[in-house]
């Protein structure tokens, strides 16, 4: 599920203008927010691996950390699956991963050490309350990245992010979830939740962890 990132020093030239972007935005406001930015190719292997998956691979989506997961369907309603490097369309993923994490910790001195990722399905009339990614100070997931798989949304099929700037924020910036459109965000500093959905509603939701091991614990976990 978590996995250190390669040290390959090759980024794809394509892919730089977008890190650029996003960095800069990371670095002025927290986080960034680009539409059908993710490569089209790459958005719709993913897409077709999503949907053409056996539907025991995916679970219940579940709240809390390691031991004190548990699921609270009054708070989370999706599926998901990990993504993992036994298909072609997981690894190219984790490349562009990999290729990320390169760039932010060379602009952005972020530490980045290793990612998680899965496919999260929304069927309708699910959603996901307000929550975080992270607690200030565990000093685990450090970016939040969400990326959209859906073609053709419509504004009645609902299901937007909204991404709230601090605690006391109740508007929100809301984010239609279109194909190919990429979000990403400091783990620890913005609440958000998932309006719910009318309509089946694919995602990637990953995360960048910082290594915090320890004498008595290896980062990452197994």
């Amino acid at each position: 599920m978590t996995q250190p990132l390669s040290s390959s020093n090759d980024l794809t030239d394509n892919n730089i203008p977008l890190f650029t972007k996003i960095s800069d935005e990371l670095r002025s406001t927290g986080y960034s927010i680009n539409p059908m930015a993710l490569p089209e190719n790459l958005a719709e292997n993913l897409l077709q691996q999503l949907i053409s998956m056996e539907k025991d691979k995916f679970h219940q989506a579940e709240i809390g950390r390691k031991k004190q997961l548990t699921r609270h369907e009054s708070i989370r309603k999706d599926e998901i699956c990990w993504i993992t490097d036994e298909s072609e369309a997981g690894r190219d993923w984790l490349r562009w991963l990999d290729e990320a994490q390169q760039f932010f910790n060379r602009r952005l001195f972020l530490g980045l050490f290793s990612s998680e990722s899965h496919f999260a399905h929304y069927s309708p009339g699910d959603f996901y309350k307000r929550h975080v990614d992270a607690f200030k100070g565990e000093g685990n997931r450090i970016l939040s990245i969400v990326v959209y798989l859906n073609h053709d949304w419509k504004a009645e099929n609902g299901g937007e992010l909204v991404l709230f700037e601090n605690t006391e924020d109740q508007q929100g910036v809301k984010v239609i979830p279109n194909f190919g459109t990429v979000v990403v965000f400091l783990s620890e500093e913005f609440p958000h939740e998932v309006l719910p959905t009318h309509d089946d509603r694919y995602s990637i939701a990953s995360w960048f962890h910082m290594n915090t091991s320890t004498t008595k614990r290896v980062d990452p976990p197994s």
